[in-house]
């Protein structure tokens, strides 16, 4: 979030509230149009009833209570008067309030469709970069923030000519009833700009703290498992309770302060009404006015007691707009896009091979996690990726999927640099299936489609494929079975051979499976693989594998360590000639040993 780093004044305030405000008004202009003309109408509407006041003071009240004129001949002129005016104001009131609260949720929704695409459109890296409960506060609370002042703004826009027309009746009526309204609105006015002010830094504070909160609580629901297990609810308990009660105190602090000032301006307005009834008066006794003037500016100035804190509740939402605008342009200004070319997928192209240039790449720059990279995988081969924990597997094999791109060298499908794919087109290409599957909530063929438009059959034989059609078929509604946020009602690798269904269903050029199957038996695992191997796929396969039984069905290996591909090869062959790879292996079939013989 932007800060404020000097006292703020009127011009950070107001100049880029209003800076703000003209964004969104830019983008709606009819919606505004619409809501200044509505309160613009009820402004005068305002005017004229005060007018209606003086003038049945005049020519109705007065005649009927000191010259005994009949009341009778008085009614229709006088009712026909007041019901004009209230279907005017009903009619002003109407126009403004759905043209506003138009004007403020499409903007709302049209910043949040703004961020999520601006979001989809980043590298990875930048979201490694974020807290996820944070970009949660700026889509939710930071959008909604930043647009709550366009609710009141055309109000407020229509209180502004109100106060300017008050003034200037006040002004033909008597020029000394003018000039007592205009200081009393200047003094009024100077003291909500002065709020305004001096609220701003701390809605700074308060939209920081409401970031800080719904990161805590993320993290709180995300990691309920962990701190489960290890006993740690009442110090979770107590972390979001102090980030929730920093931002109580600061949401106090602002309605105390913010409460004076507006008690305050509520004081203000009476006080000026008793000055200019006390003016009115010695002008009445002077001959310049008549009671029905008196009557007439002292009603419409208790008519604008509300209008007028209106004006402050927008400087109050233009103050704490800023702050919410802010946080939401840090996440539209971020610039690490993933540039795209301008190559086309090339459909039922069948297997596909890959291969790098002298790829390196770090998450770091003071810590190198590949180097000198160069791999060469056939079409159709069945590839192991295999290396000690920490020797970038993973890395690679994301790199293979362009979920990240090499700091240097280059990586090629076809002989076709990724980066010279168009944007949605090397998916269409190459599938990449995580050790951590991701399900929404929603059925079992939602989730393996995604929207993709297939058969059922073919969504079936990718489930056979993946070994998981047997236990979609045993679940309640088979495949229309809901699954529950993020899978909660599967297995781990229930879950998994779901996601994996989800890319084979698309038949990819390559399909990458990063420990994919590792939730799962290594039984029906193995069984995978083979399933996959004689399975008429257009694909080339890479794994990243360390269950023995699954490297031995793979065609090739390729041996990672410390950051470098140390050999490429077949099983057999890298276990005599390679010392690290043997030791890993053995260690391996220990390890899978000793699972056997626990189980």
């Amino acid at each position: 979030m932007t800060t404020v780093s000097k006292t703020p004044n009127a011009r950070d305030v107001l100049g880029g509230g209003f800076r703000i405000v003209a964004r969104f008004i830019k983008a709606r202009p009819l919606a505004f149009a619409s809501a200044v003309t509505g309160a613009a109408m009820f402004a005068a509407s305002i005017i004229a009833s005060s007018a209606v006041i003086g003038w049945i003071t005049d020519t109705a009240i007065i005649p009927i209570l000191d010259e005994g004129q009949p009341a009778r001949s008085k009614v229709v002129p006088v009712t026909l008067a007041v019901l004009g005016v209230a279907l005017w104001r009903a009619a002003a009131i109407v126009m403004r309030r759905t043209s506003a609260g138009w004007l403020q949720f499409r903007n709302q929704q049209d910043l949040r469709h703004k961020l999520i695409a601006h979001q989809m459109e980043l590298e990875l890296s930048w979201f490694g970069q974020q807290s996820i409960g944070n970009l949660l506060s700026v889509a939710d609370n930071d959008t909604e923030r930043a647009t709550s002042v366009l609710a009141p703004l055309p109000y407020a826009t229509g209180v502004s000519l109100l106060v300017i027309g008050t003034v200037v009746l006040l002004a033909l009526t008597d020029i000394w009833l003018g000039v007592v309204a205009l200081i009393g609105m200047a003094i009024i006015l100077l003291v909500e700009i002065r709020s305004a002010i001096t609220l701003y830094p701390a809605w700074e504070g308060i939209q920081t703290q409401l970031g800080i909160v719904t990161g805590v609580a993320h993290e709180s629901f995300d990691g309920a498992l962990t701190i489960k297990s290890l006993g740690r609810e009442d110090m979770e308990t107590d972390r979001l309770r102090a980030a929730s009660e920093e931002l109580r105190d600061r949401n106090i602090d602002v309605d105390v302060r913010w409460e004076t000032f507006r008690t305050l301006i509520v004081v203000l307005i009476p006080a000026v009404s008793l000055v200019l009834l006390a003016v009115g008066a010695m002008r009445v006794d002077a001959g310049a006015i008549t009671p029905g003037d008196i009557v007439t500016s002292l009603y419409l100035l208790s008519l604008l007691t509300f209008p007028i804190q209106l004006i402050a509740f927008v400087l109050f939402d233009l103050a704490a707009s800023i702050p919410g605008w802010n946080r939401v342009e840090a996440v539209l200004n971020a610039d690490q896009r993933v540039v795209y070319g301008a190559l086309m997928a090339v459909p039922d192209g069948g297997a596909a091979p890959v291969d790098t240039d002298a790829v390196a790449f770090s998450y770091d720059p003071k810590q190198v996690v590949l180097s000198n990279v160069v791999v060469d995988i056939p079409a159709g081969r069945t590839v192991a990726v295999v290396g000690p924990t920490g020797s970038g597997k993973t890395t690679l094999t994301l790199l293979l999927a362009r979920l990240w791109d090499p700091g240097t060298g280059r990586i090629h499908l076809d002989g076709r640099d990724l980066r010279d794919f168009a944007r949605h087109q090397l998916p269409r290409e190459i599938a990449y299936v995580s050790q951590a599957s991701f399900l929404f909530d929603d059925t079992v063929t939602g989730n393996i489609t995604m929207g993709l438009d297939v058969t059922p059959e073919r969504v079936i034989t990718a489930a056979r494929l993946a070994g998981a059609h047997d236990f979609i078929e045993e679940l309640p509604n088979g495949y229309g079975t809901r699954v529950g946020e993020q899978g909660a009602s599967l297995s781990g690798g229930q879950r998994q051979r779901v996601a994996l269904a989800r890319a084979l269903v698309r038949m990819p050029r390559v399909l990458i499976m990063d420990d994919a199957t590792s939730a799962v038996d290594p039984s029906v695992e193995a069984e995978i693989l083979r399933g996959l191997r004689v399975a008429a796929l257009p694909s080339t396969i890479v794994i990243v594998a360390h269950r023995p039984s699954s490297i031995r069905l793979a065609d090739e290996v390729i041996f990672v360590d410390e950051g470098r591909v140390v050999a490429q090869g077949d099983h057999a062959t890298l276990l005599r000639t390679q010392p690290g790879y043997a030791r890993l292996v053995q260690a391996y079939e220990h390890e899978a040993a000793a699972r056997l013989e626990a189980s």
